[in-house]
């Protein structure tokens, strides 16, 4: 049995936009495809080339899907009430990009998808990612260091572009 640490870095930016504008403009760049249908659709595709058609048919403009959301304040409120700040937590990627990342470490299914969190503060709304390039450092693969890398830099710009 072995137990590694791994030290992760949390990318965060802070918005003065309302909690629905900014969950709005990380919606509309995300595709949101039906898990159940697309899942279907990838079982019966024969061929990579016919899974990658698959996969940028349902990616959306930010190179990212949707696979589930947790809405984290819905439960907060219960107890709460209305007044209780929302928080959501996004889990979206990149099937073709996580496969890439896996080739090379397969830990990397640890980490991928990622995680966006969208919570309301005193202080605005903040967007926040743990970088999948902290997460893979430790396993010592330069090549899916650099795939996540790029990812991570996708990942900022849709928080930062959805923050202004």
């Amino acid at each position: 049995m072995a137990t590694q640490q791994i030290e992760i870095q949390r990318f965060s930016v802070t918005s003065s936009k309302s909690f629905e504008e900014v969950l709005a403009a990380v919606e509309a760049v995300v595709g949101h495809p039906e898990i159940d249908e697309l899942r279907h659709r990838l079982g019966s595709t024969k061929t990579y080339a016919e899974t990658e058609k698959v996969i940028r048919e349902v990616i959306g403009p930010s190179d990212f899907m949707e696979f589930i959301r947790f809405d984290l304040g819905e439960i907060l409120r219960k107890e709460r009430g209305q007044g209780t700040p929302r928080i959501v937590r996004l889990v979206i990627g990149n099937p073709l990009i996580m496969k890439q990342m896996v080739e090379h470490v397969p830990d990397a299914g640890s980490y991928a998808p990622v995680t966006i969190l969208i919570d309301e503060r005193a202080d605005g709304v903040h967007l926040s990612y743990d970088t999948m390039a902290s997460a893979l450092a430790p396993y010592g693969s330069p090549i899916a260091l650099k795939i996540a890398q790029d990812l991570d830099e996708k990942v900022k710009a849709l928080l930062q572009s959805a923050a202004k």
